[in-house]
């Protein structure tokens, strides 16, 4: 079952048409609050700059919150040093049959 819905999403004094899943809906309204809400306080401080300015501000705060949760959720340095004991202890147990 298709279970898709049509909004126009408010961001920054415009209205975005979007095609979103249903279930969707609740998340994509959120994060299009938190732009909102980021560019009315860029809006505060940076009362002298453009929109497109200040939305690309807050697009460059999102992506650097981004990476920096990529990098804290990043597991290859642990895969790697299980990898390496895994390696010793079967070194180990190996020699000592």
């Amino acid at each position: 079952m298709n279970d898709k819905i049509k909004i126009n999403l408010p961001i920054a004094d415009s209205f975005y048409p979007l095609t979103i899943e249903r279930d969707e809906e609740e998340l994509v309204r959120k994060a299009a609050k938190q732009v909102n809400l980021r560019l009315n306080a860029y809006r505060e401080h940076f009362q002298n700059l453009s929109t497109d300015k200040l939305l690309a501000m807050v697009a460059y705060q999102f992506a650097h919150e981004n990476l920096k949760l990529m990098e804290r959720n990043d597991t290859e340095p642990y895969k790697n040093k299980i990898d390496e004991l895994t390696k010793m202890l079967e070194d180990f147990f190996g020699n000592n049959d």
